[in-house]
């Protein structure tokens, strides 16, 4: 373990971004100043964010103060798992594989196509009468 009193992981996902920062204590996560439950009131959702903690068995060994923005709560969800992956990273490089494993470290490239002239979305196109 580096002697650093804190180790911070930027997340993204979709258009979410997430500044995470990881500091010894027990457990105890805070995003945009409030607990993580009342942050995300959806089933799951806290759970698929601290995935990264229950992958390397770090669950109450770090307090997480995270900021999150845009996106929508998948986005963001996937956004906090990805920087306290690579938060945990910064702490001990040997959870490289296991996070790597469960796929927390690997940026989610998907976003929205963006619309295109002369269609109604990115592909959808106008009706097309041939008579």
């Amino acid at each position: 373990m580096k002697s650093a009193p804190y180790f911070e992981g930027t997340g993204r996902r979709k258009t979410s971004i997430a500044r995470v920062r990881l500091v010894p204590g027990e457990g105890a996560v805070v995003v945009n100043g409030k607990p993580l439950d009342d942050y995300f009131g959806r089933d799951g959702a806290a759970e698929r964010a601290l995935l990264p903690f229950t992958a390397t068995n770090t669950a109450h060994r770090f307090n997480a103060m995270v900021k999150v923005e845009g996106g929508g709560v998948s986005g963001q969800v996937g956004a906090i798992a990805h920087g306290i992956a690579r938060a945990l990273l910064q702490v001990d490089k040997e959870h490289g594989p296991t996070l790597r494993k469960a796929g927390l470290l690997t940026r989610d490239p998907r976003a929205k196509e963006r619309k295109k002239p002369g269609l109604k979305r990115a592909r959808k196109a106008p009706q097309f009468t041939k008579r």
